[in-house]
């Protein structure tokens, strides 16, 4: 939802002029008489009325500037965050599984940040530039492991749409394709997408013994819960109740009804 910035400010001035201009009134010199007094208390009901309703706007305008941040702004760390946590973390002989995992999240997270631009170019609803936004830091933090490792990167370009898992690059253009039906289509795709990426990340960690990947695994994970926690709610608002398409039932159901999930500090390798 946007402000008209000039449209509000003429309000505001305008209910500021009728409070002064009371203030001033009553600090000038008293007039003894009926008329007089009954007219400053019928300008006292204006100034409370007024005063009332220009605290009511000014929070209204707040609570507006704080829906329209990121989703994601204080929910995961920040790349330069993440950077200085992996510099405490030893470099550990990387398996094969690892290093396919690697290479696949990569891609994957390519994949949610792309769909998500598209999504956003399509419905201009601002959820999917805020996560686009969030899954850029989460592909970057799986860069940051390639490097580590020496390992080439997937990502050859950052073009939206080119893969070059054609797994993914299928999954993509039929996402695409889903998303641009409908709004509740592209909010479902969204939801998907998230569940998608909770299964995969549980399917890596359960392979991965090192400790810098481990850590960088749990926080995309608990990035990725809400995400889906905010499609979920925006399909509400749209009047769904969003069933999971990829996830059991009780996993599903003990996402959603817990809180937004902040970064956590360094994990454990499984060893």
């Amino acid at each position: 939802m946007s402000i008209d910035s000039t449209k509000w400010s003429k309000n505001l001035f305008f209910l500021l002029y009728i409070v002064g201009k009371n203030r001033r009134i009553n600090h000038g010199t008293t007039i003894d008489f009926k008329g007089e007094n009954k007219r400053r208390n019928e300008m006292d009901t204006i100034t409370k009325r007024a005063t009332k309703f220009l605290v009511t706007i000014l929070s209204a305008v707040f609570i507006l500037t704080a829906c329209n941040s990121p989703v994601e702004s204080n929910n995961n760390m920040y790349d330069q965050d993440i950077a200085e946590m992996l510099k405490a973390m030893p470099v550990e002989e990387i398996s094969p599984a690892e290093l396919e995992g690697l290479l696949f999240m990569r891609e994957e997270e390519k994949l949610a940040r792309d769909v998500y631009i598209v999504l956003y170019q399509t419905w201009n609803m601002k959820v999917f530039n805020n996560i686009s936004q969030s899954e850029q830091k989460h592909t970057d933090a799986i860069k940051m492991l390639l490097d580590r490792y020496s390992i080439e990167d997937p990502v050859t370009t950052d073009e939206v749409g080119v893969f070059q898992n054609e797994d993914l690059l299928a999954l993509y253009n039929t996402l695409i394709e889903q998303g641009k039906t409908s709004l509740v289509e592209a909010l479902k795709v969204g939801a998907a997408i998230e569940e998608i990426d909770i299964l995969d990340l549980h399917e890596n960690i359960a392979l991965v013994d090192n400790e810098d990947i481990t850590f960088v695994y749990e926080n995309l994970t608990r990035g990725s819960r809400n995400h889906l926690r905010a499609f979920v709610r925006n399909l509400s608002s749209q009047g769904v109740e969003y069933q999971p398409q990829y996830l059991d039932e009780t996993e599903f159901q003990s996402i959603i009804s817990s809180e937004t999930e902040n970064g956590k500090g360094r994990g454990r390798g499984r060893k």
